[in-house]
């Protein structure tokens, strides 16, 4: 009897670390889904108030840099829907065929593989909330200095909070991590405003 228990313990003991590891891999799959919304919504905040700075630096109304803005969301989520769908299609044909070869069709891993319309839906979401912040930001400020300035400014607070939140996903330095995403908006931003402006000035 002794002896069964032992095995029994063993047994048990053995199955414990296979569930502690299915554990982590769910754990890890989020925090990769929650990395890549946390990049998708840096995206669209850089893209959308580096396009708006750039329409900003030759036409002064807050129309002109809200409407260039909406563009861009609306053109930007649509674009990262679509590559996202595209991908993840191609992942899962591949994932399918290796699957057919190993006679597994039908079963839990089929239901496990990524959904193509979820993963573009959850990549034009994460877009579309970065695009915002800028919108949001412009839409009701009239005076054009201190537009520019908001936008920037609210910009460089969402970048150092989408920085940091990457940082502690993927287990790195915060403060020098959320530097970089910063000072790589403010670069994004200073080209396009500085381009557009060299244009204005040349009479392009």
């Amino acid at each position: 009897m002794a002896m069964n228990n032992d095995r029994s313990s063993n047994k048990v003991d053995a199955e414990n670390p296979a569930v502690a590891v299915s554990g982590d891999d769910d754990l890890a799959a989020r925090a990769n889904w929650l990395r890549a919304a946390v990049l998708g919504a840096n995206d669209g905040l850089v893209s959308t108030a580096s396009l708006m700075l750039g329409v900003g630096a030759v036409k002064a109304e807050a129309r002109a840099m809200v409407i260039s803005g909406f563009a861009g969301l609306l053109a930007g989520a649509c674009s990262m829907a679509i590559g996202e769908f595209v991908s993840v299609c191609s992942q899962r044909d591949v994932e399918l065929a290796q699957l057919e070869r190993d006679g597994k069709r039908g079963g839990e891993e089929e239901k496990g593989l990524p959904s193509p319309a979820q993963a573009a839906a959850a990549s034009a979401m994460a877009f579309s909330v970065g695009a915002m912040v800028p919108l949001l930001a412009a839409g009701f400020i009239v005076n054009y200095r201190l537009r520019i300035a908001v936008v920037v400014a609210v910009a460089s607070v969402a970048l150092a909070a989408f920085g940091c939140v990457g940082a502690v996903l993927g287990r790195a330095a915060v403060a020098r991590s959320s530097a970089r995403v910063v000072v790589g908006g403010w670069a994004a931003m200073g080209v396009t405003f500085g381009l557009m402006r060299l244009f204005k000035a040349s009479g392009i």
